[in-house]
């Protein structure tokens, strides 16, 4: 339904900072498809790598975060179809240009935290290593 009104109003109307915070799942999801189109378990996959398995939804959370962020305009289905004869079934899902706006100012703003927590002294230095790895405080 969003998405809807998304495309009849236009997505420059559209602020990504109401989406905002995004839960810890909904950043994963957006992570997970930034570079590439994936299908469900791979997008469940991803975002146990990137955090280190620390973040591991169940399939039933995945898929009703995948259908409201698909009705709210941020991912959308993708026509790609699996290249190794895998289960034409799978829906594949795209980050859409709402999607990657929404995500970056996400990552602004959890950035600004990171800040603000180095500023009072909470953590001495951030360093960031590869997807995955906490930094060093």
């Amino acid at each position: 339904m969003v998405a809807n009104i998304i495309a009849i109003i236009g997505i420059s109307m559209v602020d990504p900072a109401d989406f905002l915070p995004l839960t810890p799942l909904s950043l994963g999801i957006l992570l997970a498809l930034a570079q590439e189109d994936r299908h469900g378990y791979a997008i469940l996959k991803e975002i146990e790598r990137d955090s280190g398995a620390r973040v591991r939804p169940g399939t039933g959370t995945l898929y009703a975060a995948l259908q409201r962020m698909t009705d709210e305009g941020l991912i959308e289905a993708s026509a790609l179809q699996p290249e190794d004869g895998g289960d034409a079934r799978r829906r594949y899902y795209a980050i859409t240009r709402l999607g990657k706006s929404v995500a970056g100012a996400e990552l602004k703003r959890l950035s600004r935290l990171v800040a603000l927590g180095v500023e009072k002294r909470l953590v001495s230095r951030v360093r960031t290593g590869s997807a995955g790895q906490e930094g060093s405080a």
